[in-house]
């Protein structure tokens, strides 16, 4: 994607006019642009320097990195090495990759097991365990890309590696969220590319990160397929919270009320998947987002909801609930205590169970 057709896509998540972006601009750094400097940058007449592309960055909230340019295919191997393993490990992936290409690597039914595997997986393992194996299987996968079925594959575990880097991280996970869409319409699947792109929606929206890009991601999925899915779904409620962090109460509840329309026909029977969006995991959405609006009766009635079917095999998610609390507490004006009580859950949770959006939480729970 030019950097032109981004910028656009960034404005028009905000539903920014051109001479509303040249302003917001001019007002933060001083400068003296108009509309028509900005429709030159989005017909590709004009690339933004480097100058300009920090002023974009900071108004747009878009990581810098995402605007300089996209990971591209043939960097996968060095993007990984320098990004998630030491020299020696990268050294040996290297090797493993290699040899993938040479004996063919696992079959697409394989792949499709890895995957519901590392789903699994997912939602009890810290990040940077996942992190480790799934750089691993990037690698692999990259040397069979020549089987459309096979971006699908890579175009999923791209999403979950950039899951394991939080979103306020923008140089990583949101340039291998772009990658992930990218590679999901290399598939030429559209329940591929409507999924990845609403879970990196909902991961940003969730974290409270890049919403920019979240609603981006959010409009894409969105656009490709109205069809119920839990692609769609992760892709309204990731937009559902970037209207409540942005303080648009009414837009956030129109988008949850679809988001409960789509999982009334879609809703997961799997319960322990990240791949899937079961009764509990919907009230785990639904409960951040109400805290951020600051609906306390229909936040707890969510906690609740989610803790009579929440499995006990997986207490980080027990923990977000109770970080919905403490953000409630700080919100309605006792930040001390909702501070300590947030504090308390995550010390309850055992370190090597914490998660990067647990962290950004605290950080919100902190602020507010």
């Amino acid at each position: 994607m030019a950097v032109g057709e981004l910028i656009k896509d960034l404005r028009m998540a905000r539903s920014w006019s051109q001479g509303r972006l040249a302003s917001e601009i001019n007002d933060a750094f001083g400068t003296n642009l108009d509309r028509e400097y900005v429709s030159r940058w989005e017909r590709s007449k004009v690339t933004p320097g480097p100058y300009y592309l920090r002023c974009l960055s900071a108004v747009l909230d878009v990581p810098l990195a995402v605007l300089e340019g996209e990971v591209k295919r043939r960097t996968f191997i060095s993007d990984v090495a320098a990004t998630a393993i030491a020299p020696v490990v990268a050294s040996d992936l290297l090797g493993v990759g290699f040899s993938a290409r040479l004996a063919g690597g696992p079959s697409v039914d394989d792949w499709e097991g890895k995957l519901a595997t590392y789903g699994t997986e997912y939602m009890s393992l810290g990040a940077a365990d996942i992190q480790r194996r799934v750089s691993g299987e990037l690698v692999v996968v990259q040397q069979q890309l020549e089987n459309p079925r096979l971006w699908s594959v890579a175009s999923r575990l791209m999403t979950l590696y950039a899951k394991t880097f939080p979103g306020s991280d923008g140089a990583k996970a949101v340039s291998w969220y772009r990658l992930a869409a990218e590679a999901a319409d290399q598939s030429g699947d559209d329940q591929a590319r409507v999924w990845v792109r609403g879970r990196a929606a909902i991961a940003l929206g969730y974290e409270g990160a890049s919403l920019g890009v979240a609603d981006v991601l959010a409009d894409q999925a969105m656009a490709i397929s109205d069809k119920p899915s839990l692609g769609l779904l992760n892709a309204i409620y990731g937009k559902a919270h970037a209207a409540a962090l942005r303080g648009d109460r009414v837009t956030a509840l129109q988008l949850a009320e679809r988001g409960q329309r789509v999982f009334d026909k879609v809703g997961s029977y799997e319960q322990t998947s990240d791949y899937a969006v079961p009764w509990w995991r919907l009230n785990v959405f639904r409960s951040l987002l109400l805290a951020r609006l600051g609906d306390e009766r229909r936040a707890v009635e969510a906690q609740e909801a989610a803790r009579r079917e929440l499995p006990v095999t997986l207490p980080r998610f027990a923990t977000h609930l109770e970080m919905h609390r403490g953000l409630m507490l700080a919100r309605s004006g006792d930040r001390g205590g909702g501070v300590a009580y947030a504090r308390a859950a995550m010390e309850e949770l055992p370190p090597e169970k914490h998660s990067l959006t647990l962290r950004l939480l605290m950080e919100e729970v902190e602020a507010s």
